[in-house]
């Protein structure tokens, strides 16, 4: 029997060491196998041969069904893996060059952040509703931290009165579009990321694809038609959507995302205001550090949300009053009777 196994080993060997493939060994060793079966079979009991091979066929027979048990198992496995590898694709490694990982080493130090954070982040594509004093400092500090793509939807240009709160303009690009001016200003500050800048005013035949091609959505929008829009297609699409909002001297903001449990921006808010009830900052003014504060603040809800760090805004609204520097945070909870999430939608 040790004969026979040597054999075995022999063949395998030689195959390998003069190119054989795997199935033409196998082969090989089947054929040996089957041989040495054909021997007991073929010799009358008690033979040399078969005193050499193992005397008895039975034994060579439960080997080898073993072997075939063997080998289905794990051609079974590999056929699994193979599937399985068709059905669910292998994450993509963010790689980056050295002068990126000197940008981000304060993120990659954090615990809650680290490299497979940073990796996130870059792999992240936001879309950020309007460049204006919300948009301002969100683009910004999103550019900063290294989210890989970002887009940015404004059919406003620069005004001088813009410049006041809006810190990604300047006076030099005073009647640039509003996207252009932010995109110069983005990648200024970071030329690692990709940004997409829509001038254009974003319309109820437009959202869908837009908004569908984005991981995540952050309105500073300035008016309630488009809130509302953005926060239907969101809700249709599944898709998480930060909202900020600012007047005079007060502010708030939430993270929105029903598909996960939270309510939608329509569960608190399912009656718009009349018109004139809510002045907008041309009306009624707001103080030029709001829009920052705010802003900087939806960045951080995207980071952290972008990452898996610490805990969102998600079914939570923060109240900034900035007269008295006080900020409260209230729990909301979704409307099983929304229009937009509700239970019968």
């Amino acid at each position: 029997m040790i004969v026979v196994l040597a054999l075995a080993a022999g063949l395998w060997g030689f195959g390998a060491l003069f190119g054989a493939s795997r199935q033409a060994r196998l082969g090989m060793i089947f054929g040996l196998w089957a041989g040495v079966i054909g021997l007991h079979l073929g010799l009358p009991e008690g033979h040399p041969l078969r005193m050499a091979t193992g005397q008895d066929a039975r034994i060579w027979l439960i080997l080898g069904g073993l072997a075939a048990l063997g080998g289905l198992y794990f051609a079974g496995i590999g056929r699994l893996k193979r599937r399985f590898a068709a059905v669910v694709p292998v994450p993509t490694v963010a790689v980056f060059r050295p002068a990126e990982l000197d940008r981000y080493a304060r993120h990659i130090m954090l615990r809650e952040i680290g490299g497979p954070g940073q990796g996130k982040l870059k792999a992240a594509r936001v879309l950020v509703i309007g460049a204006g004093g919300l948009g301002s400092p969100a683009l910004l500090y999103l550019a900063a931290a290294g989210v890989g793509t970002i887009g940015v939807i404004d059919d406003d240009v620069v005004e001088g009165s813009n410049l006041q709160r809006q810190i990604i303009h300047a006076d030099q690009r005073i009647g640039m579009a509003k996207v252009q001016s932010a995109a110069v200003a983005m990648t200024a500050l970071n030329p690692f990321i990709t940004v997409r800048p829509y001038q254009r005013r974003l319309t109820e035949d437009i959202a869908p694809a837009l908004i569908g091609d984005y991981d995540l959505v952050l309105d500073g929008s300035d008016n309630f038609d488009t809130r509302y829009l953005v926060n239907r297609v969101c809700v249709a699409l599944g898709k998480p959507l930060i909202s900020g909002a600012i007047t005079q001297w007060e502010g708030q903001l939430s993270l929105f995302d029903p598909a996960h449990g939270s309510p939608c921006y329509e569960c608190i808010f399912p009656v718009r205001p009349a018109p004139g009830m809510v002045p907008t900052c041309a009306e009624a003014g707001v103080a030029a550090p709001l829009p920052g504060v705010i802003g900087a603040m939806m960045a951080m809800e995207a980071v952290k949300h972008i990452t898996g760090a610490g805990e969102t805004l998600r079914g939570r609204l923060m109240i900034h009053d900035a007269l008295f520097m006080e900020t409260r945070v209230i729990g909301v909870k979704r409307r099983f009777d929304c229009a937009v999430c509700g239970v019968s939608h």
